[in-house]
């Protein structure tokens, strides 16, 4: 009986560490659709997902709709803001750790010209290469809040 009770806990345990899971949730490109414009998410370079505190995801199909429904939905609460990136699409990193390209030589999805690279270096290396701005986290908000 008392092995029965630990493996009880041990189960209850397991899913409560669960329930409030902010890892991401792999896109189905092709198939879901964008939380925020409802369009279908195909580019796997744009892809972004905000997983609130208690776990649940949402997948958008460009990190401009993410910031929207942000600024819409100011109640959420916050467990993790993840964005695909240039270097290795599908992937995600996380949105304070990325650097952001505004050029109108690389399109995305919803016409921002928004693209997130993992690293400065990356993001530069471009930039060199087609033009455009860099933008940390901070800095993107401020910039499309202002639109």
């Amino acid at each position: 009986m008392k092995h029965l009770n630990k493996i009880a806990v041990g189960i209850l345990v397991f899913f409560m560490m669960n329930a409030c899971n902010t890892s991401p949730k792999a896109i189905d490109y092709g198939n879901d659709g964008c939380h925020f414009c409802k369009m279908t998410i195909v580019d796997k370079i744009h892809g972004s997902e905000l997983i609130t505190d208690k776990g649940k995801v949402f997948k958008f199909d460009a990190t401009e709709c993410m910031l929207n429904y942000m600024a819409q939905t100011k109640d959420i609460q916050i467990g993790n803001i993840l964005t695909n990136y240039y270097e290795a699409p599908t992937e995600f990193i996380k949105t304070e750790d990325a650097t952001f390209l505004i050029s109108e030589n690389l399109p995305s999805p919803m016409g921002a010209y928004l693209t997130a690279f993992e690293t400065r270096v990356a993001a530069e290396r471009i930039q060199s290469e087609i033009g455009g701005k860099l933008y940390n986290w901070e800095a993107l908000k401020m910039h499309l809040s202002k639109k």
